[in-house]
């Protein structure tokens, strides 16, 4: 099993002092912003992907956000950059690039470029990001998937054809051949992070294009990847545990209690405070907006579908005490208990990567680094030593 740690390199600061009722105040002042914490949130991520890579860990996945304290990698890519030259056997996710908000022969260049950097370990994921993203640098969100269609057409050929033309609802080129090519060929891996839109379900199945299937879990994951299946089957592809990989959070502790008592002011701080900072996340008003479709949620089972809605009060109401509840089944405790929940999660949905989440919220950076350390040095090998074989959630549709 790969094993991934995902940081969404969130501003280094407790900020709710400044929240106005349940809310951080949107857009947020510059007032509110310290130059010296920023540079010191860089530095602090940018050591800890370093030990990651000392520690033999397969991967760093990261993400492109705007204008908020939830993430400061506006560019995914200068990040990577950076990470190419202080890492040397780190795979990097860039996870991910926001096609439609773009201008797409700019993101091919950039991440051959990365790619030539890295010496090839770059996996390019692609997303279309948040409502929020789209305020920022007005694009209408109706546009957002066919913006997402093109830009992904153009990437794709200018790293694999000679010479490429296109042209296009939203760009055009003419007699186009990248330089620098990818070391990797005839291009760098695809991944896609997939929320619950059914369009983009079946998109990735489309073109063979790995996921991370939902990012909520349970039963709505496994509605997720039984689709997928079904999309790739439709396209001639079968699903394998090579497609997909697992978003989780995990804390390692000597017992469930320590583990949840210090990992949980951090986890309310990301749910109840950064999570949709200036954004909407309800499928309802995605729809009502244009950014999904009427039937995106169409293949949900009954009993998945209020996961499925992203309702906010969800995120927002959660207390220490459902927090405790959630913890019983979740990768939080011991080094035994943490490998043993992650090795079942994937094993039931079959998938042979995972992406851990050692840091929710704005945590300490000693407190990252000592859970990047003991997770590599208790849970990490047993991961490793762990091959999952079989897509058990989709297998009567793979059959």
């Amino acid at each position: 099993m790969k094993v991934f740690v995902f940081d969404l390199l969130a501003y280094g600061e407790n900020l709710d002092h400044i929240k106005e009722g349940t809310e951080l105040p949107y857009p947020l002042s510059q007032r509110h912003f310290k130059a010296d914490v920023a540079v010191r949130t860089y530095a602090e991520h940018l050591a800890a992907w370093e030990e990651l890579d000392r520690l033999g860990y397969d991967g760093v996945g990261f993400n492109e956000h705007h204008c908020s304290p939830y993430g400061l990698m506006n560019s995914p890519n200068l990040m990577a950059s950076a990470a190419a030259q202080r890492t040397k056997n780190l795979k990097l996710l860039i996870y991910g690039n926001l096609l439609p908000l773009h201008e797409p022969l700019r993101l091919a260049e950039e991440i051959a470029m990365l790619d030539c950097l890295s010496n090839g370990r770059v996996i390019s994921g692609f997303a279309r990001g948040i409502p929020r993203e789209y305020q920022v640098h007005n694009v209408p969100l109706a546009d957002s998937r066919a913006r997402f269609e093109e830009a992904y057409e153009i990437v794709t050929r200018a790293w694999t054809e000679d010479v490429f033309s296109y042209s296009g609802r939203f760009w055009s080129y003419k007699d186009v051949s990248l330089w620098p090519r990818p070391v990797q060929r005839p291009h760098p891996p695809i991944m896609i992070p997939i929320v619950g839109s059914q369009e983009s379900i079946e998109f990735a199945g489309r073109h063979n294009i790995g996921i991370t299937p939902g990012l909520a879990g349970g039963g709505l994951r496994d509605d997720i990847i039984r689709h997928y299946a079904r999309s790739l089957a439709a396209a001639g592809h079968r699903i394998t545990p090579d497609h997909l990989s697992l978003a989780l959070n995990a804390y390692v502790a000597d017992s469930k209690a320590q583990a949840v008592r210090e990992v949980g002011p951090y986890h309310l701080y990301f749910n109840k405070t950064l999570f949709s900072h200036g954004s909407f996340t309800e499928t309802a008003a995605q729809r009502k907006a244009g950014y999904v479709g009427e039937h995106s949620t169409d293949y949900v089972r009954p009993e998945n579908q209020r996961a499925a809605a992203l309702l906010r009060e969800d995120f927002r109401s959660l207390t220490q005490e459902q927090f405790e509840r959630q913890a019983e089944n979740l990768p939080y405790g011991t080094p035994q208990e943490v490998a043993e929940r992650i090795i079942a999660q994937a094993e039931h949905a079959g998938a042979n990567m995972v992406q851990i989440g050692l840091n929710r919220g704005a945590m300490p950076h000693d407190m990252f680094i000592h859970q990047i350390r003991r997770f590599a040095a208790e849970v990490l090998p047993i991961l490793q030593k762990h091959e999952v074989r079989r897509v058990r959630a989709a297998e009567e549709i793979a059959a």
